[in-house]
């Protein structure tokens, strides 16, 4: 009796653990698929200092290159947004376009800087942290884009930073329709629009594998 009691429990706890094992799975899904990069925000909602910094501490628990930690951060709310807007480019592959379209710029951004020059190690270290920021945002509900085309030199002079900034995100609630595609791996790989929908490709799981 004893045996059975304790074999079935013993079962229960796996089965328990299974279920929690695919729930956390499909929840990083889920976030993985908001996660996409927003062009156009709803110009009402203003993202709070204290979001900014929620998204910001991911930065205490991810992995750094050498754990050397380099990177600096630089929450930019709606009161100063109007300093990044002038020198930042979004859509780069729709230029024609115009991105963001008037009115739907984002108000809050993320200014990312390091404290050393940029090498192989600064980038890993800054795809681990936009990646894990963004994600960070998806979570609270929020949206946002990594964006790597602006001037260094003016953001840099509008802030008054200390260090050459390397990135910014921009964060707020993003009003587009966005949709995955999925493509081969020698298929074009840029982004388009058609009918007021985002169409991102991607490439198939089976071109990823090397076989």
């Amino acid at each position: 009796m004893a045996e059975n009691y304790l074999e079935k429990k013993f079962e229960d706890y796996r089965a328990q653990c299974g279920k929690q094992s695919h729930r956390s799975s499909q929840s990083l899904d889920k976030l993985l698929l908001r996660n996409r990069s927003h062009r156009g925000y709803d110009s009402k909602f203003v993202v709070r200092a204290d979001q900014l910094k929620r998204i910001i501490e991911v930065n205490t628990k991810i992995p750094s290159a050498r754990n050397q930690q380099v990177l600096r951060f630089r929450a930019v709310t709606a009161e100063e947004a109007h300093k990044v807007l002038p020198h930042i480019r979004l859509g780069g592959a729709l230029p024609e376009l115009h991105l963001p379209f008037p009115g739907t710029e984002p108000n809050a951004f993320i200014i990312i800087c390091s404290t050393v020059a940029e090498s192989r190690y600064v980038s890993i270290d800054l795809g681990i942290s936009a990646q894990s920021m963004l994600l960070k945002a998806a979570e609270i509900g929020l949206n946002g884009i990594c964006i790597g085309a602006f001037d260094r030199d003016k953001i840099a002079a509008e802030f008054d930073l200390p260090l050459e900034p390397v990135l910014i995100i921009a964060i707020g609630k993003g009003i587009e329709n966005i949709q995955l595609t999925e493509i081969g791996a020698e298929e074009e790989h840029n982004y388009y629009r058609n009918n007021g929908t985002h169409y991102v490709p991607k490439v198939r799981l089976d071109d990823l594998i090397i076989k």
